[in-house]
């Protein structure tokens, strides 16, 4: 059989998207000038951004969500965009994880309260079954799925056990995991690195796994310090190319030595509506790249161009494009110098 498609499953998110003037102090007020609502998490974004990108290749979804409205909402996404459910189980008595995201009009930045819910029952037995012909399963977000978060005894966390098992069905092994202020990137994300594929993370996610500054004391990034951790993740173990992604652009290091690093492209101050789910379109990007066996280099220019592209909707997938037009884009645009 043929394996051809990718596979996504974990954190799904009903979006409540709220544009604010400014992100108050404790106590004090600020005005919400916007609204809307959407669907998120990475299973999603993901999923929805390669529906739309090449409506040909074969999208299976996976995870856990409850019998609520929010359920109801992703049920018809994933039908809408014809994405095989056959393991996107939906219980009774849970809610459906949802999200509040205070965006910031003048800058785009983001404040998250988030609720775990149906997420949070997301277990190793979920994954026992699965058996779609895909030839990349991707995994996000780690750090926010409580049972896969959890400790085991032989390998550290119950997560390394499904990647592994994952992995020995023959799937490539993508990962992508939550930002967060903690050291649970060493008892979490570490103990899977060894049964990763691809990994997809921002700079501060790379820099909280290795221990290093990967931006400099301005805040510029740093590309030796860049280079320096992908060289770390790959030692601890990611099989076969590490991706760190951020808003100058992107990096990408693989275990045959090679690597890329492509500018962001340049948007004027009002085309930006929102940054949700940005990093989620540069990992539709790079796993349609890899899927194809595209080189690094054209495959971090597609990622960055996807990203782009979803900051001109306050949703994470309301901009979603296809390959042509997404590669018109990129054509079209001038990079940050």
């Amino acid at each position: 059989m043929e394996h051809r498609g990718i596979m996504s499953s974990g954190n799904w998110v009903v979006d409540y998207v709220k544009i604010i003037d400014h992100l108050p102090e404790r106590n004090m007020l600020a005005s919400i000038i916007g609204e809307s609502a959407g669907l998120g998490g990475a299973p999603h974004n993901v999923l929805v951004g390669l529906a739309v990108l090449d409506p040909s290749l074969p999208l299976f979804a996976g995870g856990m969500i409850g019998k609520d409205a929010g359920g109801e909402l992703v049920i018809e996404a994933v039908d809408n965009h014809k994405i095989n459910r056959r393991f996107l189980y939906q219980e009774a008595g849970i809610s459906t994880s949802y999200t509040y995201v205070m965006t910031e009009s003048a800058t785009g930045h983001r404040t998250f309260f988030h609720h775990r819910g149906a997420n949070a029952f997301l277990g190793p037995e979920h994954f026992e079954r699965i058996d779609v012909p895909a030839r990349i399963f991707h995994l996000g977000y780690l750090l926010l799925l409580d049972l896969l978060d959890s400790p085991d005894p032989d390998f550290g966390v119950v997560a390394a056990v499904v990647l592994k098992r994952l992995s020995e069905q023959g799937y490539k092994v993508s990962v992508d995991v939550i930002s967060e202020e903690s050291d649970r990137y060493l008892t979490v994300v570490l103990p899977c690195l060894p049964y990763i594929d691809y990994l997809i993370i921002n700079e501060t996610e790379a820099g909280r796994i290795c221990g290093l500054p990967v931006r400099g004391v301005s805040g510029e990034i740093d590309r030796q310090t860049l280079s320096l951790a992908a060289k770390f993740l790959l030692d601890k173990g990611i099989r076969d190319t590490i991706v760190i992604h951020f808003p100058e652009g992107g990096y990408a290091l693989s275990r045959t030595g090679e690597e890329a690093f492509q500018a962001s492209f340049r948007m004027e101050p009002g085309e930006i509506k929102g940054t949700v789910g940005a990093g989620d379109a540069f990992c539709a990007g790079m796993l349609y790249a890899f899927h194809e066996n595209w080189p690094l280099t054209r495959g971090l220019e597609l990622a960055n161009a996807n990203a782009a592209i979803s900051l001109t909707h306050p949703t994470s997938t309301g901009a979603a494009k296809s390959l042509a037009e997404v590669l018109d884009f990129a054509r079209s645009r001038l990079v940050r110098g």
